[in-house]
């Protein structure tokens, strides 16, 4: 099949696709509209499925969502599910001394989040030379403590966290955690690329 018949086969299934990708991404069809150069009414009916767009469309509205064609139609993906086995994590770069991570979703395309692991060695921090960089502007973070305690410091505020304890922020800001005590601590932490802030 090729990609035009891709377009034409479906464009129930393709518009609430983009529709689904639009509203994760907290844009209007205005915001997709200037993005991409395709009108706003041009978008209600692809989403509506009333109209299956043209090859050259829907490689615009693609680029709108910061994705290649073959993302939004999904062509170079195998499967609706991919499972990451614990042999197959991958590691991050040797950071700041104490500080170790590893990513523990699968590198696809057009993905935007990311979970990783956190292991912080006794008074331990993130945030040296190596570590993973400052987010892209709009992204955030959570993390979640799973075992020991951690702090937060994070545009010059600071937050005692525990086990169990979830955290939210804006991962633009400066930011890194900190590990007060004398055993180590783990911390999950999910780190969504890109998102408008409300």
């Amino acid at each position: 099949m090729t990609v035009a018949e891709d377009l034409a086969a479906a464009p129930d299934a393709l518009g609430a696709r983009i529709r689904a990708l639009r509203e994760g991404m907290s844009f209007s069809l205005r915001d997709l509209a200037a993005r991409s150069g395709v009108s706003a009414p041009m978008l209600s009916q692809v989403e509506r499925g009333e109209t299956s767009p043209t090859l050259q469309i829907a490689t615009r509205i693609a680029h709108g969502l910061d994705l290649r064609l073959s993302q939004l139609l999904r062509l170079d993906e195998e499967g609706a599910v991919t499972v990451v086995r614990r042999s197959e994590r991958r590691q991050g770069p040797d950071g700041t001394e104490g500080h170790r991570y590893e990513i523990l979703t699968p590198p696809l395309p057009g993905q935007r989040a990311e979970l990783s692991r956190h292991t912080l060695a006794a008074r331990a921090v993130t945030g040296g030379p190596g570590d993973p960089p400052m987010h892209e502007p709009g992204s955030r973070e959570t993390a979640l403590v799973e075992s020991g305690r951690v702090v937060l410091h994070c545009d010059d505020s600071r937050h005692e966290l525990a086990v169990g304890d979830c955290v939210t922020f804006d991962a633009d800001l400066p930011h890194h955690f900190e590990n007060p005590a004398d055993n180590p601590a783990v911390l999950l932490a999910v780190v969504s690329a890109g998102l408008r802030r409300s």
